[in-house]
């Protein structure tokens, strides 16, 4: 039986062009970090088609995940080695692309994050992952340039490892953080107080509920839980609005 792969701290760091991306994302692969534990972000991947009608500001947050089959014909076919890929609208960075379970927490979560950050965009977010706000700062900065930054998470003992390799494929501005990525369930949710506290803090109880129902069935189908947890944000969405406070708990009306 294979080797069940544990993840234990987040690596973050920023490289300056696309091609470093798409080398390390590569290299990761290789040496067995799942695609469902690699994210990136940017705002300048190189495209030969032209995207239009497809983010507004008033979809902050909203444009939705595409699958990075899609993503990856677009924009290089190392998207589509990743899960979970859209574009999203980020205050002070603009339209990016984000691919990998970054990308379901700013599609979810981290979106009340920013609602009731009072303008700190995706500094916001990156502290509310356990990130340092000096460290955030910088990577808002970068992105804002139009860099990229990637996220993985690794075990513990490998984390020396995995540093040298993004440092040897240009990396700059290396963080670690002792945790990962929040999920919304260990598994099947059986009630609200299964949901991740990331999760549940921006759901009312009724927006809760729908999320649960929506996770465990596409779950149950599928076996996958980013998948799962796509589809219940997606379903939110749906049924609600955002409150000033960044909850999802305004019901829409003729649904």
């Amino acid at each position: 039986m294979p080797e069940v792969y544990q993840a234990e701290r987040t690596i973050s760091a920023v490289f300056k062009e696309q091609k470093q991306v798409d080398d390390v994302i590569r290299r990761l692969l290789d040496r067995g970090v799942p695609r469902d534990h690699i994210s990136v972000m940017g705002r300048n991947f190189q495209s030969e088609t032209r995207i239009a009608g497809f983010i507004t500001k008033r979809d902050v947050i909203l444009g939705g995940l595409r699958t990075g089959a899609i993503f990856g014909s677009l924009f290089g076919s190392f998207l589509s080695l990743l899960t979970g890929v859209g574009v999203l609208f980020i205050p002070f960075v603009g339209p990016i692309v984000a691919a990998g379970p970054i990308s379901a927490l700013l599609l979810g979560a981290a979106s009340g994050a920013i609602a009731g950050s009072a303008g700190a965009g995706l500094v916001s977010v990156l502290t509310t992952l356990g990130m340092p706000e000096d460290k955030a700062a910088i990577y808002q900065t970068r992105l804002q340039a139009g860099e990229f930054l990637l996220l993985t998470e690794v075990p513990s003992d490998r984390a020396g490892e995995f540093q040298l390799l993004l440092e040897s494929a240009g990396a700059e501005e290396i963080s670690t953080i002792d945790k990962t990525l929040a999920r919304p369930c260990p598994g099947p949710c059986k009630s609200s107080e299964d949901l991740s506290p990331e999760v549940r803090s921006h759901l009312s109880s009724e927006a809760q509920s729908t999320f649960i129902e929506r996770y465990n069935g596409v779950l149950n189908e599928t076996s996958d839980e980013f998948t799962a947890e796509q589809a219940a944000w997606e379903a939110v969405h749906q049924k609600f609005d955002e409150d000033e406070n960044g909850v999802w708990s305004k019901a829409k009306v003729g649904v």
